[in-house]
């Protein structure tokens, strides 16, 4: 079974519907029927949570939260080694410290990271990447 890890592009393009939506809609129905794996470390699941709250307020987040826990996606915690691999990965390809940690987690479940975050270039062929733009 395939592995994704969502970072925090990945579900906004969900749920704003942005040109990258179908393709991660596509990836939450794989995985709601066990074709796939989708993680997503909860740094950031709090990156998303944390937006939607400063541009829409309380009542949008809660809304977010409901709708993200309805899907099929394995919110992974921060651990002590978490923090450390997510550290190297900061360092060794200069990556915002929350980038870090999906970087970290794709390299750990030897996942696909899903994004349309440019700034994870900088993997370069370190790990697998599906694009959600060009």
């Amino acid at each position: 079974m395939k592995t994704y890890v969502f970072d925090a592009s990945a579900l906004f393009a969900y749920l704003q519907h942005t040109p990258g939506g179908p393709k991660v809609s596509e990836l939450l129905k794989e995985a709601a029927n066990a074709r796939a794996r989708i993680v997503m470390s909860a740094i950031n699941y709090g990156e998303v949570y944390a937006r939607v709250l400063r541009d829409s307020g309380k009542p949008a987040a809660a809304l977010a939260r409901g709708a993200i826990a309805a899907l099929s996606v394995e919110l992974v915690d921060v651990t002590p080694d978490r923090a450390r691999q997510a550290a190297d990965a900061k360092v060794t390809y200069r990556l915002d410290y929350a980038d870090s940690f999906a970087a970290a987690l794709a390299f750990e479940h030897k996942a696909t990271l899903v994004t349309s975050d440019s700034d994870f270039r900088k993997l370069g062929h370190g790990v697998g990447v599906l694009w959600l733009k060009s």
